[in-house]
């Protein structure tokens, strides 16, 4: 398959944030849907939007950048380590972007990502949002589940020591801990909640059921999950769910670890000892033609309205519920900034309705994990 239109947009990344930093009084990359019609083949005229999102209601809602970002592959299970200074610096620029929500855990190193995350923006700590998550073994998912309330309380120790803050802005549990009741769980958040050192709560994976249960003893702000074009099974029952009780859904992966960007192909390689798509069956070459399709659906719809795949699959996410924030992860500049402009970019009503008829013509092949991975979701 033909790399698609993430490289173009690299070359023109320069010119791209110089253009964006100049409009930029953002409070966000806009994503204000009133707008039926915008021209972007010229990215320098375009008028950015403060508007934000909102996860949560009431006394448990959060107001957020419409987009949030993944810092997860800044040092951790992708194919290359990048350079410590140069993720601090482009963490840095971020909030001149409009971008204020931010994505770790405890199990991405462990522990050296909230590090990195927590020097990087500790300058900018009262104007951003930070959430961070608990419930592996150690801090290592190869270890297991552990989401016993001490667990969970000495975590939070952990990460606000890594955080370099004294609050949590939100805390997930990373995975739903079969052998510890969820009841005992949310307990244990509403106690942390209370002495301040957590300010809000939110779970990551769970069923139905277990949402529920938690959400009775201590109402949730955000349910994070993986959901993409390739990965839309929350649709069924989960984002329903939480349009139900007025909890925030946060789609992580939502671009496939990279693969609706039109950078990736079947002859990509990844590095098996620091980056878990070689093991996953979506990213085997045989179905990565077999999707491919998407790609060149997504690439057709941008090529007419001056945006890239990335931007389409992104924007395509934040039209489904005014609710739902994507926390796509990058480690360049350039690629931050095309992200940020598919929160600007509203569809009519009948692109909308043509594209996801498209889209749902599309069968996906392979499943999105597999092993422990795959027994870890979904309770």
């Amino acid at each position: 398959m033909e790399q698609n239109n993430r490289r173009d947009f690299l070359k023109k990344g320069a010119f791209i944030g110089t253009s964006l930093l100049a409009t930029s009084s953002l409070g966000l990359v806009g994503c204000n849907r009133s707008s039926e019609k915008e021209n972007h083949s010229d990215k320098s005229k375009m008028n950015l939007s403060s508007e934000k999102r909102t996860l949560g209601k009431g006394k448990q809602s959060l107001e957020v950048s419409a987009l949030g970002l993944g810092c997860m592959g800044m040092s951790y299970h992708r194919s290359f380590i990048p350079d410590r200074k140069e993720m601090i610096d482009l963490l840095r620029r971020s909030p001149e972007l409009g971008l204020n929500f931010y994505d770790t855990a405890e199990a991405y190193g462990p522990l050296f990502n909230e590090e990195l995350v927590g020097e990087a923006l500790a300058p900018f700590r009262k104007d951003i949002i930070i959430a961070t998550k608990f419930g592996f073994k150690n801090g290592k998912p190869s270890e297991g589940l552990d989401s016993h309330p001490d667990r969970i309380k000495a975590v939070v120790e952990h990460s606000l020591k890594s955080l370099k803050t004294d609050y949590i802005d939100l805390l997930y549990q990373h995975r739903v801990d079969p052998n510890i009741p969820i009841e005992e769980v949310a307990g244990a958040v509403k106690d942390l909640i209370a002495t301040g050192k957590v300010r809000h709560f939110g779970m990551s994976e769970a069923n139905v059921d277990n949402i529920r249960k938690a959400h009775a003893v201590q109402p949730l702000t955000a349910l994070q999950s993986e959901y993409s074009l390739f990965t839309r099974e929350p649709e069924k029952d989960v984002i329903p769910l939480c349009e139900e009780l007025g909890i925030g859904f946060v789609p992580y992966s939502p671009l496939s670890r990279g693969m609706i960007t039109g950078y990736l192909n079947e002859r990509s390689i990844y590095d098996p000892n620091n980056d878990n798509r070689p093991s996953l069956p979506r990213y085997q070459p045989e179905n990565v033609i077999a999707n491919w399709k998407l790609i060149d659906t997504l690439k057709e719809f941008g090529d007419l309205r001056g945006l890239t795949v990335a931007q389409v699959a992104l924007s395509w996410l934040l039209a489904q519920k005014s609710f739902i924030v994507p926390i796509p992860g990058t480690t360049k500049l350039a690629h931050l900034q095309e992200n940020l402009w598919a929160a600007v970019y509203a569809f009519s009503a009948s692109d909308l309705t043509s594209l996801t008829a498209k889209l749902n013509e599309i069968p996906i092949v392979g499943d999105r994990l597999t092993g422990l991975s795959a027994e870890q979701v979904k309770k």
